[in-house]
């Protein structure tokens, strides 16, 4: 449960960003830039948080490794609050001229920083209290969080837009779900302060000391497992963030679509995201996860080819099963990986790797799609963004048929730091 609200609570606010970024943003931090610069440049902004994710992932996992998961994961919420409270109450360019597009890129830096130290620990919080047999059911916690985030943030615009204006909810209504997380901050911080730290952690502590530099340890002892996990994560970003942000744009600008109409989508597909994770999550459990993930990529790769195509074809219907089958495939590629990542790294330095190995992956494979898709896709088609989609889905594909099965490693090891490293040279 503290890893489900806990996460919840991040991603809510790390999505609405993304929601706003789409619908509202280019209209009031950069008006002067004409509607489709306007739209990249939000989109840049968007993307900002992608890069100093792993950023993020080096400063929390250091003190997540040394210090424990509770504290560090205390302070990610802390940051994330605050960052998302003030974006709420941030001044418009009308109001403060270019001060503002910059405070919200700094702002934005805080909500990357913060999610980057997030999930790793969120998912070690679960996988290390988690029987073997049903560590993929129990680590599949965080992401659902993720999930259900993403549709209690669309919810929330939803209800916003419903209750009133275009114009007042450009003027001031979008700062309404922002200033709301408030009240998850409150219930998240509650129960994280309510739980203890990880036995697997406390006693690797007993029996050694904690690692002194766990990134320099880290890459000393699998740099080839790090740079195979992180091609592989590449897949988890694309589909969640062009089914949310770029298709929300996409919907209500170039299709025209009514926002209520293309937030209730969104809505649909955080419930999608949802079923697709609880789906592959349990099913690694029985099956193992590098199965699961390796058939979430092949499927990936075909819709890849015939997202923009369908949603080209401007029925309301196609562009809401677009909408909802890309946050499918986000599930069914996330429902495993926490568990799999995990069980990649041993206790000195698993929060450190698994961060950094997740961050670097939404670095390629979230903050680059929906940027390149808002200036590609009016040049070139949505059929050659297609393209670029299945490529990074090949990249991660070809990146996990090089990794092991972990299903049946355990977390609580020690003195076989290069286990994982051993797995993957097997497997070539």
């Amino acid at each position: 449960m503290a890893s489900f609200v806990g996460t919840l609570v991040e991603f809510y606010d790390f999505s609405i960003y993304g929601t706003a970024a789409a619908l509202v943003f280019p209209k009031v931090f950069f008006p002067a830039l004409g509607p489709s610069a306007a739209i990249v440049a939000s989109f840049a902004v968007f993307g900002v948080a992608f890069v100093a994710r792993p950023f993020g992932s080096i400063l929390f996992g250091h003190f997540g490794d040394r210090l424990g998961r509770k504290r560090t994961l205390i302070a990610t919420m802390m940051i994330m609050g605050l960052a998302t409270v003030l974006v709420g109450v941030m001044p418009t360019t009308d109001q403060i001229g270019a001060a503002a597009p910059i405070l919200i890129v700094l702002l934005r830096i805080m909500q990357g920083l913060a999610a980057g130290g997030e999930w790793a620990g969120a998912v070690l919080f679960t996988a290390e209290n988690a029987p073997k047999a049903k560590r993929g059911v129990w680590s599949m916690l965080p992401s659902l969080g993720s999930a259900t985030a993403t549709t209690v943030a669309n919810a929330t615009f939803f209800i916003t837009s419903l209750t009133m204006s275009t114009e007042t909810f450009v003027t001031w209504g979008w700062r309404v779900p922002f200033i709301a997380s408030l009240v998850l901050v409150a219930v998240g911080m509650w129960v994280r302060l309510s739980v203890d730290e990880t036995a697997v952690f406390k006693k690797q502590l007993s029996r050694s000391s904690a690692s002194r530099v766990p990134l320099v340890e880290a890459f000393k002892r699998q740099p080839r497992s790090i740079l195979l996990a992180t091609g592989t994560a590449i897949i988890l970003f694309p589909f969640s963030y062009i089914g949310g942000a770029y298709l929300a744009s996409y919907g209500t600008g170039t299709l025209k679509l009514d926002t209520t109409f293309v937030l209730g989508v969104g809505m649909l597909g955080g419930v999608a995201l949802f079923l697709g994770i609880a789906l592959t999550g349990a099913l690694s459990d029985r099956f193992g996860r590098r199965r699961m993930i390796m058939i979430a990529m092949a499927c990936a790769i075909v819709w890849s080819l015939v997202l923009f195509p369908i949603v080209d074809s401007k029925s309301l219907l196609a562009f809401g099963a677009a909408v909802v089958l890309s946050w499918f495939i986000s599930g069914v590629v996330n429902g495993p990986i926490g568990a799999f990542l995990s069980e990649l790294f041993p206790t000195r330095y698993r929060y450190t790797a698994t961060g950094f190995c997740y961050a670097m992956g939404s670095v390629i494979g979230g903050a680059i799609p929906p940027l390149v898709a808002a200036a590609v896709i009016p040049a070139s088609g949505g059929f050659t963004f297609g393209l670029m989609l299945a490529g990074l889905c090949v990249v991660s594909l070809v990146c996990i048929s090089r990794l092991a099965e972990t299903k049946n490693y355990d977390l609580d090891r020690d003195g076989n730091l290069g286990r994982s490293e051993v797995a993957s040279v097997a497997v070539n």
